[in-house]
């Protein structure tokens, strides 16, 4: 048994799909089938149900797996150890962040870690909440910019910053000139929401309930339309198709000059956004040295967290 076929089945459970993990691996399919075949002849057990479009893992199957993680997790620890007594933040962090705060924090973060910790470069992946704790429990990330609420997982988390919602209509309509609104008052518009997946959907839906029934009703198409993105939405703002709801951080530098974004009344809805990561992961400068270079980004008005 080797640490290289416990990362072949790790990756097939993951992907349902030899040809597919076989990419993620970096190997041939015949390589990694091989691999595989192998460690079931010596473990003899069936790891894998092999079905026509997709594969499946035992129950048995689904123990090891478990069990290889932990031990492919274990041994990055080693290295991971061995570098902190060179340097604990020498080395590239895997960090992942949800698509409704990587386009607004990372620029700066991007250049604020530069300049703070040059020898830590961040390798960064956007994704929903969902994918990016998975990829944490399976080791393939290090930590997570994310928004709560999400599911109890057992990782360590750490506060960053509370951030403000401010709702976006179209400059012509009536409630553009106002200086706050209330979520009372939007229940009538057409609200434009992100897609299923999005965290930021809930938020929104939080503030809003009344659009929840929309979502899952073909009716409620004429009350609330979906988009992929933050930027695509306000696109759709700007052109008068309805408004939304928007995290400050995401309000342009510069006045739109077809979007007025209002400020809450209170109580004002927020999100707080939080860093995340495994307790089994040793590099903790690393996070430390992440959050400093985070707190040393402008955030222009949300009020930062430093419990």
């Amino acid at each position: 048994m080797t640490l290289t076929e416990l990362k072949y089945i790790v990756a097939v459970a993951r992907e349902r799909h030899f040809g597919r993990a076989a990419e993620a691996c970096f190997v041939s399919q015949p390589t990694l089938s091989v691999a595989i075949k192998k460690l079931e002849e010596e473990l003899d057990v069936k790891l894998f149900e092999r079905g026509a479009s997709e594969v499946s893992v035992t129950p048995l199957g689904e123990e090891i797996v478990r069990q290889a993680q932990q031990v492919i997790e274990q041994a990055q620890s080693i290295r991971e150890i061995a570098k902190r007594g060179k340097d604990p933040v020498s080395g590239p962090l895997r960090m992942g962040v949800i698509y409704t705060i990587g386009p607004y924090l990372l620029p700066d973060l991007v250049r604020s870690a530069i300049e703070h910790v040059p020898q830590m470069p961040l390798m960064i992946q956007e994704n929903f909440t969902a994918k990016l704790l998975e990829s944490l429990r399976t080791g393939e990330l290090d930590c997570a910019i994310m928004a709560e609420p999400f599911p109890d997982t057992g990782m360590a988390v750490a506060p960053l910053y509370d951030e403000p919602f401010l709702a976006a209509v179209p400059r012509s309509h009536p409630l553009a000139a106002r200086e706050s609104v209330s979520a009372e008052e939007l229940k009538t518009e057409t609200m434009l929401l992100l897609g299923t997946g999005h965290c930021f959907r809930d938020h929104v839906l939080e503030v809003c309930p009344e659009y929840a029934r929309f979502s899952s009703d073909a009716e409620g198409i004429r009350k609330s339309f979906e988009g992929s993105s933050l930027e695509t939405i306000k696109y759709m703002v700007a052109a008068g198709m309805g408004v939304t709801v928007v995290p400050q951080l995401s309000l342009p530098a510069e006045p739109d000059r077809h979007v007025a974004y209002i400020p809450f009344t209170e109580p004002v809805p927020t999100r707080r956004v939080v860093l995340v990561w495994r307790r089994t992961f040793t590099r903790y400068e690393a996070i430390a040295a992440l959050r400093n270079a985070i707190y040393a980004c402008a955030l222009p008005g949300v009020k930062r967290l430093t419990a």
